[in-house]
Formats: C-alpha cells, sequence, structure tokens
C-alpha cells in the first residue's frame, strides 16, 4: 500500500516535470516561430495537456 502511494507520486511528480518542460518549450516560442511552422500555441497547450494526462 505505501509502496503503490510512493510510485503513484512518483509517476505524477515524472509527468508534471514532463508538462512543465513542454509548456516552457512552448511559451519560448516566438510568434515568427510559430508562424513559420503554421503553430498555435493553444492548440499545442492543449494537445500537450492531452498527451499527458490523458
Amino acid at each position: 500500500m505505501i509502496l503503490d502511494i510512493v510510485s503513484r507520486a512518483r509517476d505524477s511528480m515524472a509527468k508534471r516535470k514532463r508538462y512543465n518542460q513542454l509548456v516552457n518549450e512552448i511559451q519560448s516560442l516566438t510568434d515568427r516561430d510559430l508562424a513559420d511552422f503554421n503553430g498555435n500555441r493553444a492548440e499545442m497547450l492543449y494537445n500537450v495537456r492531452k498527451q499527458i494526462y490523458g
């Protein structure tokens, strides 16, 4: 039981770390960068959240 709680906590922290990394990467893109590959910041952020958290 304790091991399960610790395992879930580790998984949750790893997901949060990856999510934060990706969000920071997307936020660091300039409008020009986004325009170069027809990106939409809001859509990218939505997809990151969906990918990480389901």
